[in-house]
């Protein structure tokens, strides 16, 4: 239980950031909700106690912020959308501040680092633990939204799918590795689409519209040295509309590393749609499926 503490929230596009807060105030805790000017759901102002807009560059007016409301921890929920960064002219658009600007100029300015996901939000995590705010993982505060292991929802997996699990699974543990994306698209142990800067469901379509045949197997992971403070593996209903658009018939998650988003509805919609979603441990990079049993769930 929280007793009262007060969480923040940095919030960022999609239903994650509501079911985070959703979940605090369950555990008895406040929350503090700021929403990334151009991503966070309207939806936010009705699950915080405290509430601000704040643009994705102005870091300093994030931890005044939350110092105000009486944070000490703080957590990082929903997508940005990197693209946005890279856009033509971004940074007379993103306006950062003094803290933003220094803590992004090695990375766009001077270019002494690199701009992949882990290193742009290690960043920002050590400005904000320096402003006396410390980034926790979201889960922390909500365990309840990781996935457990096994069959969670649609039909058996046939041998050939387990096949292609597999083969996807190697694949997008070294795509994590990396650090370039967490998911991967599979048909017949051929890969189809690698995730990058466009994200999971722009991933899936575009497989989708690389393989018409359909049957693609997605496979979505951690990555091997994810740090669970910020951009865990997390699934909501946009995936699986993705997936049935895209033609998919089955998506793989990481069990116990994987952030299930509205989970009834989740299960209802691929059960409706005959979209299995398989729940997997990792062992040494390999896929060890568990017992798909129709009531592994």
């Amino acid at each position: 239980m929280l007793a009262g503490e007060t969480i923040g929230i940095i919030a960022g596009w999609g239903r994650y950031p509501v079911a985070v807060a959703e979940a605090i105030r369950r555990h008895g805790g406040r929350t503090a909700v700021l929403a990334i000017r151009g991503h966070a759901d309207q939806e936010l102002g009705r699950c915080a106690d405290v509430y601000g807009e704040v643009g994705v560059a102005e870091i300093g007016g994030a931890i005044a912020f939350f110092r105000r409301a009486g944070c000490l921890r703080a957590t990082m929920a929903g997508k940005i959308h990197k693209t946005k960064l890279f856009a033509k002219a971004a940074w007379r658009h993103l306006l950062p501040d003094w803290t933003g600007l220094k803590t992004f100029w090695p990375h766009f300015i001077s270019r002494t680092n690199d701009n992949r996901d882990d290193s742009l939000l290690s960043a920002i995590a050590t400005a904000f633990d320096s402003g006396g705010v410390r980034i926790c993982p979201a889960t922390d505060f909500a365990p309840e939204l990781l996935a457990a292991g096994g069959l969670l929802a649609g039909p058996r997996l046939a041998p050939a799918k387990l096949a292609d699990i597999a083969f996807g699974w190697r694949l997008a543990k070294e795509l994590g590795r990396l650090d370039i994306g967490q998911t991967v698209v599979v048909r017949n142990r051929a890969p189809i689409a690698l995730e990058a800067i466009e994200g999971t469901d722009e991933c899936i379509r575009r497989a989708g519209r690389l393989c018409a045949a359909g049957g693609l197997v997605v496979v979505k992971v951690a990555k091997p040295q994810q740090d669970e403070r910020f951009d865990m593996p997390t699934i909501g209903i946009g995936t699986l509309q993705s997936l049935k658009a895209a033609g998919a018939t089955a998506l793989v998650i990481e069990a116990g590393r994987t952030i299930l988003v509205d989970r009834d509805e989740l299960f209802a919609f691929a059960d409706r749609s005959a979209i299995t979603i398989a729940s997997c441990h990792d062992r040494a990079g390999e896929a060890m499926l568990p017992d798909m049993r129709s009531d592994a769930a």
